[in-house]
């Protein structure tokens, strides 16, 4: 029995020194099998979610109808709100997607951008939503006007060219706080390269008190193979028509023109049609 007992703890020191300790429940066959099982489970979990995840990535890229083209103007505000002249500039919403022009410095009540912004505009978005803001230097933008915008039948049942001031509201109350002039169009012809980008959500200003949150356009970059449009108004023949075009409508700004015979792809006869239609 001794002897038993002695070979015994000398396996156990042979087993020992060279394979090291067993882990605790080595020999616990239950513990085992319920640890492997949950492995497959997290396993199985984990790839149903990534199946899911791919499932769902078409639908991260909100679909579109056409492309909207904005032209903001200008505008007429009933109050310069500070001590100097007011820097204003517009933030505009077309669905998820936010845009922002240039700041007109010292514009005060009569700020001018004449920017064309252009965008896809998702399936039933027939509003657009304007806010003018006031451009500081050592505190947050001062939101002086707003405004829900309805993007006019016409432009997209007909594909016409609409030019309108459109009333804000603002500081002043409901509707009174002026006017900004706008020119829309819409095309249902997009490019190909014009693939709308991924958007993710990131802290924008406050307004009523609320945090709101704005997309980022993601950057991706263009195909190499494929060639960016060109500008019709920078086209050759585009000055000489422009300048026929401004002297049937003197009374009309030229930036005016120049955005409504750039949405209509450089063509005269329609861009004449379309300042016509306008003029009515």
């Amino acid at each position: 029995m001794e002897t038993e007992t002695r070979s015994d703890l000398y396996e156990e020191w042979k087993r020992r020194a060279f394979l090291g300790p067993l882990p605790q429940g080595f020999l616990r066959l239950e513990e085992r099998n319920a640890q492997q099982q949950q492995e497959a489970a997290d396993q199985q979990a984990a790839l149903a979610l990534h199946q899911l995840q791919m499932q769902n990535m078409p639908a991260m890229h909100e679909a579109h109808v056409g492309r909207l083209s904005v032209t903001i103007v200008q505008a007429r505000l009933v109050k310069n709100y500070g001590m100097t002249r007011m820097d204003p500039y517009v933030r505009l919403r077309v669905g998820h997607a936010v845009y922002e022009t240039h700041t007109c410095s010292n514009g005060a009540r009569n700020p001018h951008w004449n920017k064309v912004i252009q965008s896809y505009l998702p399936p039933g978005v027939t509003q657009i939503y304007v806010e003018i803001y006031d451009e500081c230097s050592f505190v947050m933008d001062e939101l002086i006007a707003w405004g829900h915008i309805e993007i006019p039948p016409q432009v997209l049942q007909k594909g016409e060219t609409h030019e309108d001031w459109y009333i804000l509201s603002g500081k002043q109350g409901e509707n009174q706080e002026g006017m900004i002039n706008l020119v829309f169009s819409y095309t249902t012809k997009c490019h190909p390269y014009m693939s709308a980008p991924p958007v993710m959500m990131v802290p924008s200003s406050t307004m009523f008190g609320m945090t709101q949150y704005a997309p980022v356009n993601v950057y991706t970059a263009p195909p190499t193979a494929v060639v960016p449009p060109v500008v019709p108004s920078t086209l050759p023949n585009a000055e000489v028509e422009l300048k026929q075009i401004s002297e049937m409508f003197p009374n009309m700004d030229k930036d005016v023109i120049k955005s409504v015979y750039d949405a209509n792809h450089g063509k005269k006869d329609i861009t004449i049609n379309s300042l016509l239609q306008m003029c009515e």
